[in-house]
C-alpha cells in the first residue's frame, strides 16, 4: 500500500556567493522508519531543479518502506567544479544530522544513492569523510559526514581516465565542462583511491554495455572493496548501457532498497 508523504521543499542546507543550496524532504505520514536516505540529484555533476510533486514518484520504493528521503542539490558545473559538488553534499549531511530531531530521523542510519555523477558523489561520502571539524565556527562543520550506506549506480569511479591528459580520454568526455581538469586534479575526487576498511556498505549497480562510464570503473573499486573487506555487492547488468529500463530497472530498484532495509535497518 503507498505512503501518503508529506512534501518539504528547498529546505535550506547551506550557503554560497550570496545563494542557498537546498533540498527537498519525503516524509512518510506513517510508519516511519526513522532512516534516511540522501538521492544526489546530479548527472554530469549539474543539478537540476524540479518540483518535488514530480519527483515524488522516483522515491516511493523507499518512502513506501519508511524512509524519509532528501533530493539534495549542490552547485552546477559549469559554474562550480566537481570539488565544490564534494563539498555542497558533504554539508547537506552534516546538516542532515545536525537536525535529525528535527526530521526525525536517526543520525547514525544516513543513507545515499545517486546515478552517474551522483552515484560518484554518493560513493566519495562512503569512501572520503570525516568525523567534522571541532574547532570550526559553523556548527554544520562541526558535526560528521560519514553516511551508513551507499547505493551507486553507473558510477565514475576514477576520475583521472576522463581528465583531459588522460592518455585513452573518452572522446564522449569533451561534453562536460565538469571534467576539463587534470589527472592530478582528478585524483582528489576519485572514490576508488580513498577506499579503506572502514568504508560505508555499498551496493554498485553497473551496466555491461556501458559505453560512458565503461563497467571496469564499478569491477575496479568492487575489488577495492574486497580487498579492504568492505561489506560491498557489484550487480551487472549484461544488456543495459549508461542507465537502465524495464526488467533491469526494476531489479536494480528493488536491489537498492533491499539495501538500505538491510544496513540501515534499527539496531535493537
Amino acid at each position: 500500500m503507498a505512503q501518503d508523504v508529506k512534501i518539504s521543499p528547498d529546505v535550506v542546507y547551506g550557503h554560497k556567493l550570496g545563494l542557498a543550496m537546498t533540498c527537498d524532504v519525503f516524509t512518510p505520514e506513517t510508519d516511519a522508519n526513522g532512516a534516511a536516505v540522501l538521492f544526489m540529484v546530479s548527472g554530469g555533476w549539474y543539478s537540476n531543479w524540479t518540483p518535488p510533486e514530480q519527483t515524488q514518484h522516483l522515491f516511493r520504493p523507499l518512502t513506501d518502506k519508511g524512509f524519509t528521503v532528501f533530493a539534495v542539490r549542490h552547485g552546477s558545473s559549469p559554474k562550480f567544479s566537481i570539488a565544490e559538488a564534494v563539498a555542497d553534499v558533504r554539508r547537506s549531511v552534516r546538516f542532515i544530522r545536525l537536525n535529525a530531531e528535527r526530521f526525525q530521523i536517526d543520525p547514525n542510519r544516513i543513507g545515499v544513492f545517486g546515478m552517474s555523477a551522483g552515484g560518484h558523489l554518493s560513493l566519495m561520502l562512503g569512501t572520503a569523510s570525516d568525523e567534522g571539524n571541532s574547532t570550526a565556527k559553523d556548527p554544520v562543520d562541526k558535526v560528521s559526514d560519514r553516511v551508513q550506506a551507499v547505493v551507486a549506480y553507473v558510477a565514475p569511479t576514477d576520475l583521472r581516465v576522463a581528465a583531459q591528459d588522460a592518455p585513452n580520454r573518452l572522446p564522449a568526455y569533451a561534453q562536460f565542462p565538469a571534467l576539463e581538469i587534470d589527472q592530478k586534479t582528478a585524483a582528489v575526487d576519485s572514490p576508488l583511491l580513498y577506499v579503506t576498511s572502514d568504508d560505508a556498505p555499498t551496493l554498485l549497480l553497473a551496466g555491461v554495455k556501458d559505453e560512458l562510464v565503461p563497467i571496469f570503473h564499478s569491477r575496479n573499486i568492487q575489488k577495492a572493496f574486497e580487498e579492504a573487506k568492505v561489506t560491498s555487492k557489484l550487480i551487472e547488468y549484461p544488456e543495459a548501457g549508461h542507465g537502465f529500463a524495464g526488467d533491469d530497472q526494476r531489479k536494480s530498484t528493488e536491489a537498492m532498497v533491499a539495501w538500505f532495509v538491510e544496513h540501515l535497518a534499527a539496531r535493537d
